[in-house]
C-alpha cells in the first residue's frame, strides 16, 4: 500500500494511481474515470474564467470612464436618506 503525500512529483503520483487503477474491477475504474473526466472539466472551466477575468482586467475597453467628468454631485440630491 501506498502513502501519498504533498511532495510527491506528478510523475509519482500518476504512477502510483495508475498501479491502484490496474488492481481495481473494470466498473471501479470506469468510475475513476468519470471522475477524473468531472475534474479536468472543473479545472477547464476554472482556467477559462480566471483568463477571462485577466482578459477584463488587462482590457482598455473601459479607459474612457476613468476620464469621464462627474454629471452629479450630492447638491444635485433633492432628498438624502440617512
Amino acid at each position: 500500500m501506498y502513502m501519498m503525500n504533498s511532495t510527491m512529483t506528478k510523475e509519482i503520483l500518476i504512477h502510483k494511481t495508475f498501479d491502484y487503477l490496474n488492481r481495481l474491477p473494470q466498473d471501479k475504474v470506469v468510475e475513476v474515470a468519470e471522475f477524473v473526466e468531472f475534474l479536468y472539466q472543473k479545472h477547464e472551466e476554472y482556467i477559462l474564467k480566471k483568463g477571462i477575468q485577466k482578459m477584463v482586467t488587462d482590457s482598455k475597453s473601459f479607459e474612457f470612464l476613468k476620464e469621464e467628468e462627474e454629471l452629479y454631485t450630492l447638491d444635485d440630491l433633492k432628498v438624502r436618506f440617512k
